[in-house]
């Protein structure tokens, strides 16, 4: 959930974002055939500032699926969130029309409310997951192995240019509240995040332990194209229809893309992804009337692979 927000918010920018840009252009067009510039979403997440707490819920272990974050949405306290609501409304001066029935009624709403996440997560940050978790893995790989080799005081100062680790306490520069070890409970959760931007974003709502998210480390060429795929090794294990659709799966796209850019029917496309989809290489997104098929962390490691003959 800490990458719906920000990621987001970018999408409603009229700015370009430099680093996101070529995965903006191919998702704002869909985003906004779905209708979710005008819904839930577009109440919840200002285009700056506070986003209500109840959308980032503690997670439940170190890659929670996204059906379990939605079911923590869903289990939040009415009394969460309203509070939640009265804070965003005092930072905007108001609350939409569909806060106001959120506010009213948040057992029934919160339903409504998930149900446009899991439209946003299909279209938006699904398809492109095995990229994105490539790198937050990376990120946390590192900081695991700073804080084994130099300790704690490493790792957060070298976390981010707000964040200094001295004598024995964190300090968090223009934070307006102070967070004790009393007041922030068990634990320090860290969140590595590809869309947050470069500033870090906090969570603090006890009982449950503070959630600080920041910028992962590898951001920056998480959309640069990468070297054309050796289909031509693939190629006798998979087949030639097979190889071909896993590399021009750069970019998530639909049967009808791909026929169009493959020459191929798109009966047979179809059949091969199929085909791939079976074989755990290919994963498939609806959004809307259309499905979006992108490559899986399987396949691309297959197509990278430096072993291959």
């Amino acid at each position: 959930m800490w990458e719906v927000a920000p990621g987001y918010r970018l999408l409603r920018s009229a700015a370009t974002h430099p680093v996101h840009r070529r995965w903006a252009d191919q998702v704002r067009p869909r985003m906004m055939a779905a209708g979710l510039d005008r819904g839930w979403l577009s109440e919840l997440i200002p285009p700056t500032g506070y986003v209500p707490d109840f959308l980032n819920p503690a997670p439940a272990g170190p890659a929670p699926a996204p059906e379990t974050e939605w079911a923590a949405i869903r289990a939040s306290s009415a009394d969460r969130v309203r509070q939640d609501l009265d804070h965003l409304a005092r930072h905007q001066g108001s609350l939409g029309p569909l806060l106001r029935t959120l506010h009213a009624d948040p057992e029934t709403r919160l339903a409504k409310v998930t149900e446009e996440i899991e439209t946003y997560w299909e279209l938006a940050l699904a398809p492109y997951w095995a990229r994105i978790r490539t790198v937050l893995d990376a990120d946390i790989f590192h900081r695991a192995r700073t804080v084994a080799e130099h300790g704690a005081g490493r790792l957060f100062n070298d976390l981010h240019a707000s964040v200094s680790w001295d004598d024995n306490g964190l300090r968090m520069a223009r934070r307006k509240q102070p967070l004790t070890r009393r007041t922030a409970g068990t634990g320090l959760l860290l969140i590595p995040s590809v869309f947050t931007g470069p500033a870090l974003r906090t969570r603090t709502t006890p009982p449950d332990p503070p959630q600080l998210a920041y910028p992962a480390r590898g951001v920056g060429s998480l959309w640069q194209a990468r070297p054309a795929p050796r289909t031509d090794t693939l190629a006798p294990v998979l087949g030639r229809t097979r190889a071909l659709l896993l590399a021009e799966l750069e970019s998530p796209a639909s049967t009808t893309e791909l026929a169009h850019r493959t020459g191929l029917s798109p009966a047979g496309v179809s059949q091969s992804l199929t085909a791939l989809r079976n074989a755990g290489l290919v994963s498939a997104h609806r959004t809307g009337r259309s499905v979006l098929y992108a490559r899986t962390t399987a396949a691309e490691v297959l197509l990278t692979n430096p072993f291959l003959p």
